[in-house]
């Protein structure tokens, strides 16, 4: 259903495939941004990029499950993080490894921004994932 290609001509992404081809007749979710925010809305992690990184694959995990999908079957994601700072960036990313979202490995960028939309928000996650035959809508 899903196929990873790591193209050999370009250099070999560390983590991740330089693309992600899903079958035409496949459902897909495209699912918007993840935030830092609680059930309650309040921001988890302040000033914590890391902690954040947490709530927001926590948050996304949430997202998937909820239109029959999961980790596993991500085929592309975009990470926002609210930094010029390459260690920051790898320690949002090391978040995002840790999670599962990159065992496929799907297809990913990561981006340093200025801010992005809630007071506080230093990590945004949008995503894109296979809905399995079968999983509900």
């Amino acid at each position: 259903m899903i196929r990873r290609v790591t193209v050999p001509t370009l250099f070999p992404p560390p983590t991740y495939s330089h693309a992600s081809v899903v079958e035409a007749g496949t459902r897909l979710a495209f699912l918007a941004g993840s935030v830092p925010l609680d059930a309650d809305g309040k921001l988890v992690g302040e000033g914590d990029p890391v902690r954040q990184a947490r709530q927001v694959i926590a948050n996304l995990e949430e997202q998937l499950r909820a239109v029959g999908s999961d980790s596993g079957h991500v085929v592309a994601t975009d990470v926002y993080v609210v930094s010029g700072e390459p260690a920051v960036l790898s320690a949002v990313w090391d978040v995002v490894e840790a999670s599962g979202l990159s065992a496929g490995p799907h297809s990913s960028t990561l981006i340093g921004v200025a801010c992005l939309g809630y007071t506080g928000q230093l990590v945004e996650i949008t995503a894109t994932a296979v809905v399995p035959d079968g999983a509900g809508s």
